[in-house]
């Protein structure tokens, strides 16, 4: 009893090693079971060649007891017309002998026959189905990767949710921080670009109005222009809007 408790455990256990490797990869378990399959209907094949060679042979030896027949039947009808009754008749004899040869080979021919277009039926009938399983394994193993495919595909969309709280959600923090302090410096450098720009600006107005005055004062030098007709022309520009309307 123990030993049967035994025997009773350890196939279990085997059994359930051999449904883990049954289902590790069962693609390749098709494949195999495909592959015997196609090796057996190869021994088959071999195995109908080999009988349909018996067939052949039985059809030839027919032929061959049918052209005897007629052979045996022309000379019995032959020495028959010739009166020569005695030779005739043991033609005659002979003709029955192969003719009955004749219908047992024919009788064997169509059992033959009959078993070989039967055993031919089934060789492709299998090859058909071998075909179909051939077909169906493509299937699951298209549709198995791409069930897997689809798998991975929802799990990294859920690892790519970029909340603040999974580790996506905190790099994009990091990029952002880092992506506002490079506009940042950005900035700066482009406000004190503009003020030196300013200050230059400045400079060169404040360097005209400068060269405008030295030249005034050389026309007035050279008589060109009176000093009361350079302060008549200078008086309206120094005027503001507000006080150019008290005036009028």
């Amino acid at each position: 009893m123990i030993l049967g408790k035994f025997w009773s455990a350890l196939r279990a256990q085997l059994n359930k090693l051999a449904n883990v490797f049954w289902e590790a990869d069962p693609i390749a378990q098709l494949r195999y079971e495909y592959d015997a399959a196609v090796e057996q209907l190869k021994d088959g094949r071999k195995g109908l060649e080999m009988y349909r060679g018996l067939v052949e042979r039985v059809t030839r030896q027919v032929q061959e007891n049918e052209a005897h027949a007629k052979r045996l039947e022309a000379q019995a009808k032959a020495y028959l017309q010739a009166n020569d009754r005695e030779t005739a008749g043991k033609f005659a004899v002979e003709l029955q002998k192969a003719r009955q040869a004749v219908a047992e080979n024919r009788q064997q021919l169509e059992v033959h026959e009959q078993a070989y277009q039967n055993n031919l039926k089934k060789i492709q009938r299998a090859n058909q189905k071998l075909v179909e399983v051939r077909e169906r394994i493509q299937k699951y193993d298209a549709d198995l990767r791409m069930s897997e495919a689809e798998a991975e595909i929802a799990k990294l969309a859920e690892s790519f949710d970029l909340n603040v709280t999974t580790d996506f959600g905190q790099i994009e923090q990091v990029i952002q921080q880092r992506i506002d302090t490079n506009r940042g410096k950005a900035r700066v450098a482009a406000d004190l670009s503009q003020k030196g720009v300013a200050d230059i600006q400045a400079e060169e107005r404040m360097e005209k109005v400068l060269a405008e005055d030295a030249l005034k004062e050389l026309e007035v030098e050279m008589g060109v222009r009176t000093p009361e007709t350079s302060q008549a022309k200078e008086s309206p520009k120094d005027l503001g809007p507000a006080k150019e309307k008290q005036a009028s």
